[in-house]
């Protein structure tokens, strides 16, 4: 009987034939030349070098684009405020695109904040009224925190909101009050080296209004609309000893009033009339979104070929060694039976040669591919170092576990292609499937929860954001799942199919007076 280590060096022999070692280098290949394609094809679309997005305090590319009526704050004192009205614009309405309306987006947004300078990606903290998610306070870009449901459409002279940010060093609170009376404690947040003096005031500011319209096989296609805000406040008290100067009205994050709306309509800025000031404003303060960048993920198109090669292999491998004979016979593998331990030393020399081919593979296409395209001018969204080691060892780990879970299905169904056609419509049909932005996404969302293609979460570099308006979807390179849960999904399949292989092969070969057969026909 053979040892572990023996067995393990029977089935490593086995595996290395030329046809396999070809299947998995044209793997490897599909994976870079795809990817390297992707990325010596994608160019700036500005002339010359594009502008750098504004990256916040951690280092996150971010939106900072607002209207703005500050003045200078010390390390001691606050701002209070009595906000009168919040309304708002959208152009381009649908179905005609020809004519402007009032409204507010949900994430419009309208309030009191103090921020570390004028320079877009600095540290703040502000408390606002919303378009249609109540009062929040949002500092530092990711961080959000609800206060009351008052949404801005409500705001009126007769139901004011109130408004109040205190500061204390580095400290910053935020109090919410109906009658400026008794007040609220929204939350009080911790801002991380916020200078002497920083910049306190009224904000305006509002996203782009976001459409999904219907498109062929259930898809749907993007459509951003240009909108405003305008907050309207008075009873304007600003406290500290350190505060001086008189109040300036600007922008944050570059010219606004470039569009025919604002020009013709109502220009973005801050004006102040019998003692009210109104500050209207577009963009956001938020986490970026691509912003015209590119995710990792553009570079992995080659994952479906690859895949669907691994599996094959990965099959064929579950049954290699077997003989033909007549019709009705069964011969043993290489006459010896397949026994647990035989599927166990196949399922671990698989599983690691593909993940070394799969590392091989995304150790030179992610890191080659993102000096391209920065070199294009193109920046790559949410890859940090840390991140992208992530993808690269983590996708060529789902690689192996999907090459681990066709050869338990070529164990268990004993027909090289129906285990063939079985991993294929499990795995690589709904990975494919999320690929594609004319095919259905909410059809993508549940096949990338219940099938083991979810297990490619693990290339998933965006990040979800509930403050920011996106889409949300695989198409764009959202997946459902985060990428632990994603590769819990598929090691739960391997470890059933394996389960059920091992279940139905015996111990071991020896004394049982006949070996474990094959059927006829699924000769190597």
């Amino acid at each position: 009987m053979l040892t572990h280590n023996e067995l393990l060096r029977q089935e490593w022999t086995r595996f290395l034939r030329p046809a396999r070692l070809i299947a998995l280098v044209t793997a490897a290949l599909m994976v870079l030349a795809l990817g390297l394609l992707y990325a010596f094809g994608n160019h700036a679309s500005c002339a010359g070098t594009c502008p750098a997005d504004p990256t916040g305090p951690d280092g996150t590319a971010v939106s900072d684009q607002f209207a703005f009526m500050h003045r200078d704050l010390g390390r001691e004192g606050g701002i209070t405020v009595r906000m009168t009205s919040m309304t708002g614009t959208i152009t381009y309405p649908p179905p005609h695109h020809d004519r402007i309306v009032p409204g507010l987006v949900p994430w419009a947004k309208a309030g009191i904040i103090v921020k570390d300078g004028l320079g877009p990606g600095s540290s703040y903290a502000a408390l606002m009224v919303t378009g249609a998610h109540g009062v929040r306070m949002q500092y530092d870009y990711g961080h959000d925190i609800a206060g009351s449901a008052v949404d801005g459409a409500a705001v009126s002279e007769a139901s004011p909101v109130w408004l109040r940010l205190t500061r204390a060093g580095g400290t910053v609170t935020g109090y919410e009050s109906s009658d400026g009376e008794r007040w609220a404690k929204v939350a009080a947040v911790k801002l991380a080296g916020l200078s002497g003096t920083a910049q306190v005031g009224m904000f305006a500011t509002s996203p782009g209004d976001l459409t999904l319209r219907p498109a062929g096989l259930g898809g749907a296609t993007e459509e951003v609309r240009f909108t405003q805000a305008a907050g309207s406040f008075d009873h304007v008290g600003v406290e500290g000893a350190s505060v001086g100067g008189s109040w300036r009205a600007g922008m944050v994050g570059g010219e606004m009033n470039s569009t025919d709306w604002e020009k013709h309509h109502q220009p973005s800025g801050a004006v102040e009339k019998d003692g009210r000031i109104t500050v209207t404003g577009a963009g956001d303060i938020s986490p970026a979104a691509t912003s015209g960048g590119r995710p990792v993920e553009g570079m992995l198109t080659g994952l479906s070929l690859a895949l669907l090669i691994v599996l094959v292999v990965a099959v064929r491998f579950a049954g290699d060694g077997s003989g033909r004979a007549g019709s009705g016979r069964r011969l043993p593998v290489d006459g010896a039976p397949l026994t647990r331990a035989v599927l166990g030393a196949r399922a671990v020399v698989v599983g690691a040669v593909t993940f070394v081919t799969g590392l091989l593979a995304m150790g030179i296409v992610v890191p080659v591919g993102v000096a391209v395209l920065k070199s294009n001018g193109v920046p790559v969204v949410g890859l940090s170092v840390l991140t992208g080691a992530r993808v690269v060892v983590c996708v060529s780990a789902v690689l192996a576990l999907t090459a681990v879970l066709a050869l338990a299905l070529g164990a268990v169904l004993r027909r090289r292609r129906l285990a063939v056609l079985v991993a294929v419509s499990a795995i690589v049909v709904p990975y494919a499937v999320s690929t594609v932005p004319l095919l259905s996404d909410g059809l993508a969302q549940w096949l990338l929860r219940v099938t083991p293609a979810a297990g490619f979460a693990v290339q998933q570099t965006l990040v979800e954001y509930p403050q920011v308006t996106a889409h949300y979807a695989p198409s764009a390179g959202y997946f459902p799942l985060p990428w632990w849960a994603g590769v819990a999904v598929l090691c739960a399949y391997a470890a059933a199919a394996m389960a059920l292989a091992l279940r139905r092969l015996p111990r071991s070969g020896a004394g049982a007076g006949s070996p474990a057969e094959v059927p006829v026909g699924e000769a190597a």
